[in-house]
């Protein structure tokens, strides 16, 4: 079967760079369902190029299936899908089957989730001894294993365990709801009422500022500074100037020497990834004008308004403190894929006007702008510094994972409570 599904040409464009050979697929019931597979299988679906007549992908088809004899599909990109089995209903039922799964892929992916990575917790685990143990009591029970037997009766399984979940006897569990240990995720608003959020890496996909945002501003530098006035010119220049003054003697970009020119020194701190006030302020400048023409639409992850509407019906006040300007936050917000939403931080922003994100004293700066104490406010962030540094400060500190976001160290895991989607914050006030 053949077919130029919506999901899954959207499944090969989960790689942004578009180089990757196969997806990845684990833990979801419906693999069950593809052939060859179980619900802790994992799946690799062959992703191969797409031509410009059918005929033309012969040869990659092969390879693909040689390469991948376990999977009865094979994934073109930008195209479609060819899906097979023993017969026409099999093969149906199967293309069916990675629909589905594609569809799962896709949202996952918009919540910041793997669908090829396993569960990091959850009940899905079982333990093969434990098992084989109960398998050789039931053995003895019934006279051994050497087929003189009748089969052993199906054996039920009795645990003492707590009523049903909401039962009516159930029991106190209270302290386990209590953020105690330094790696319990805490939840708004039971534990704070102020929620500040950084945007790359946490609310926006790493790959829309950098693979986005900074290519349009070089792409369209040199046009935009031809179009300026004198004076905004030499106000431009002063404050960039003033950037790489303000960098170490030992910079790569005071070692660079670039000419006094607005556009070497851009490019020069943009290379270095010099995230400084005067730079900020022309990039959301020319940020403005491409949202204005409609080049840009902000990205937003999928689990971040639903979290927004949380907070907003339980009172929460959510902030944004990002090395971005003040402008270019704005900008984003306002024209995301789902349109205007900076209704919901109430003009409550912050950036390195208010210091360096590395630095402790600039949360306790914010928690004193916002009017309450540091240990008051939750801060979410995917940079390990930053994180760090809001703890100092007296911040509780959240780690932002997303897909494409610099990897943690193995003492930052131990440290600091961690969250997938922005929803795991959202929890019960009682």
């Amino acid at each position: 079967i053949h077919t130029h599904s919506m999901n899954a040409q959207l499944a090969t464009l989960l790689d942004p760079t578009e180089t990757s050979e196969a997806l990845r697929i684990t833990h979801l019931e419906m693999l069950k369902g593809v052939g060859n597979h179980s619900y802790d299988s994992v799946l690799e679906v062959p992703i191969i190029d797409n031509r410009p007549s059918e005929d033309l992908l012969a040869d990659q088809l092969n390879a693909a299936i040689l390469k991948y004899p376990k999977c009865n599909a094979v994934l073109v990109r930008r195209h479609g899908l060819y899906a097979w089995g023993d017969s026409w209903e099999q093969a149906k039922a199967q293309c069916e089957s990675f629909d589905y799964l594609f569809e799962a892929a896709v949202k996952m992916k918009g919540m910041g989730l793997d669908c090829g990575i396993a569960p990091v917790g959850g009940t899905y685990y079982v333990d093969d001894k434990k098992v084989e143990e109960e398998k050789e009591d039931v053995e003895m029970m019934n006279g051994g294993s050497n087929g003189s037997s009748p089969p052993p009766a199906k054996r039920q399984k009795v645990e003492a365990v707590a009523p049903a979940f909401n039962g009516s006897s159930a029991t106190n569990n209270n302290d386990d709801l209590v953020c105690s240990d330094k790696t319990d995720v805490p939840i708004v608003p039971r534990d704070s009422k102020v929620l500040l959020l950084d945007i790359e890496g946490t609310t926006t996909s790493i790959s829309f500022v950098k693979d986005v945002l900074f290519p349009y501003v070089l792409k369209n530098l040199e046009a935009f500074v031809g179009k300026m006035t004198d004076e905004d010119k030499k106000k431009t220049l002063a404050e960039l100037i003033a950037d790489v003054d303000a960098l170490d003697e030992n910079h790569a970009v005071k070692k660079m020497n670039p000419q006094h020119t607005i556009v070497d020194i851009v490019k020069a701190l943009m290379g270095s990834d010099v995230k400084a006030t005067g730079l900020k302020s022309l990039q959301g400048k020319m940020w403005k004008s491409g949202y204005a023409s409609g080049e840009l639409v902000g990205h937003i992850y999928s689990d971040f308004l639903p979290m927004l509407d949380w907070c907003k019906a339980n009172d929460v006040k959510v902030c944004i403190y990002s090395s971005g300007s003040i402008g270019a936050q704005k900008l984003l917000f306002k024209h995301t894929e789902k349109g205007d939403i900076t209704e919901y931080f109430g003009g409550r922003h912050f950036d390195t006007t208010s210091g360096s994100k590395k630095e402790a004293a600039s949360y306790q700066t914010i928690a004193a702008a916002l009017g309450v104490k540091p240990e008051e406010v939750i801060f979410v962030s995917d940079l390990e510094a930053e994180i760090y540094a809001a703890r100092d400060a007296g911040v509780k500190a959240v780690v932002s994972v997303r897909p494409g976001n610099v990897p943690l160290s193995a003492e930052t895991k131990k440290e600091f409570p961690i969250v997938r989607s922005l929803l795991q914050l959202c929890g019960d006030a009682n």
